[in-house]
C-alpha cells in the first residue's frame, strides 16, 4: 500500500483533527506520532536510519494510506519523491500560537530533557530536534524555522500537488483537493493539549515499555 497523502505540516498545527478527518474520508489509517511511539524501538530505528540517509519508507508506512505530524513531516521532500502519486498537505496556523502550544506540550523542557536520556533519543534527534537545530525553546528561532519550512514546502512541491490548509477552513478545501465528497457533519476539531500533556506525564512517570507494553 502506497501513501496517498503526505502531511508536511508540523505537529501542533491541527494534525490530530486532520488525522481524524482523513480517516473519516477513507484514508485510513493515517500515520501520526500517536501511531509511532507505541510501535516501539524497532520501528523507531527505521526512523533513525531514514534520518541518516537509509530509509525504508514502505516498512515505516506499511498499512497506512496517509501521514501527518512528526516525525514524517520533516521528511516531506523525500516522501514526495518516493511516493510521486501522493498529494501533499501543508497544515499551518498562527506561528506565535504554534510556538506557545509546542512549549506547553511536545517541546516542553522536562519532556525533551527526559527524551534525551531515553531509548527514543536517536530517532527524536534525527527527525525533529536536528530539524530545529536543537534550539527547541528559542522563540525567535523556532518561529523563523516554522516560516522557513512553509516557504520551503511551497517551493519544493508543485502547486497542483499541494494544499496549504488550516483546520478552521473545514471540509471544503480538503475535499476539493482530494476530489472526495464532503461528508455530513462538522469537520473534527480535536483540542488535544490536555490529552497530550497527560500522555507525556504518563510516559515520563512509567517509561515507554510500561505505557505501551513493549
Amino acid at each position: 500500500m502506497a501513501l496517498k497523502l503526505i502531511g508536511a505540516g508540523f505537529g501542533r498545527t491541527g494534525t490530530m483533527s486532520l488525522k481524524a478527518a482523513l480517516e473519516q474520508l477513507g484514508l485510513n489509517p493515517c500515520y501520526h506520532m500517536v501511531e509511532c511511539f507505541p510501535k516501539g524501538p524497532k520501528h523507531w530505528d527505521l526512523w533513525t536510519r531514514a534520518a541518516n540517509g537509509n530509509p525504508d519508507w514502505d516498512a515505516i508506512f506499511d498499512g497506512f494510506e496517509a501521514t501527518v505530524d512528526f516525525p514524517a513531516c520533516t521528511s516531506y521532500r523525500a516522501l514526495a519523491d518516493f511516493y510521486p502519486d501522493a498529494k501533499v498537505l501543508l497544515s499551518v496556523r498562527d506561528p506565535e500560537a504554534w510556538y506557545q502550544s509546542t512549549q506547553e506540550t511536545i517541546f516542553a523542557k522536562p519532556w525533551l530533557d527526559w527524551l534525551e536520556q531515553s531509548e527514543a533519543a536517536p530517532y527524536m534527534s534525527g527527525t525533529i530536534n536536528r530539524y530545529f537545530d536543537n534550539r527547541m525553546h528559542d522563540r525567535d528561532h523556532l518561529i523563523a524555522r516554522f516560516n522557513q519550512h512553509i516557504d520551503a514546502v511551497k517551493a519544493a512541491i508543485p502547486p497542483e500537488r499541494l494544499l496549504v490548509f488550516e483546520a478552521k477552513q473545514g471540509w471544503g478545501p480538503l475535499c476539493a483537493f482530494l476530489e472526495l465528497p464532503v461528508p455530513e457533519g462538522d469537520f473534527p476539531h480535536i483540542n488535544d493539549n490536555a490529552a497530550t500533556r497527560e500522555i507525556i506525564q504518563n510516559i515520563m512517570a512509567n517509561g515507554f515499555d510500561k505505557v505501551f507494553g513493549f
